[in-house]
């Protein structure tokens, strides 16, 4: 699937661009991987790797309402980012993202997985240099 097969399939929307729910998704991707950290701590793996997937979910977000495009689907918000902005966000952390999201779905509908202490770390490191990235395509373009 590409981003003009996610538009014909209403899975992604054109919007007017809006700033302020960029600003929000920001800030809400920074609170969930605080809470991410925190839950690595803790030793709550599975529930740290989730949040870890929400805050790159929520900062991919913020790049889709800067761009006014409104999603209906994770993946398409994957496809969405690893279209538009692979020149400028790193792929590794591009695939990161979509290696969380299906490993998420896993964590939420799956009877047998188990995220390990390695994965969750990972995941928060790869978390905190996707957001670094976003948040500075936000401010700078």
């Amino acid at each position: 699937m590409n981003i003009l097969e996610c538009f014909e399939k209403r899975l992604l929307r054109k919007i007017n661009p809006d700033l302020e729910k960029s600003k929000k998704s920001l800030e809400t991707a920074k609170t969930k991987l605080e809470e991410a950290k925190r839950l690595f701590e803790a030793g709550f793996f599975n529930d740290s790797f989730t949040n870890t997937y929400t805050s790159m979910f929520h900062a991919s977000r913020v790049l889709l309402y800067k761009d006014g495009v409104q999603e209906k689907s994770h993946y398409a918000v994957y496809i969405y980012i690893k279209e538009k902005y692979s020149k400028k966000i790193s792929l590794n952390l591009i695939n990161s993202f979509n290696f969380l999201r299906d490993e998420r779905h896993e964590i939420f509908y799956g009877f047998d997985e188990e995220i390990t202490k390695n994965q969750a770390e990972k995941a928060i490191l790869d978390a905190e240099d996707f957001l670094e990235e976003v948040e500075n395509l936000y401010k700078n373009g």
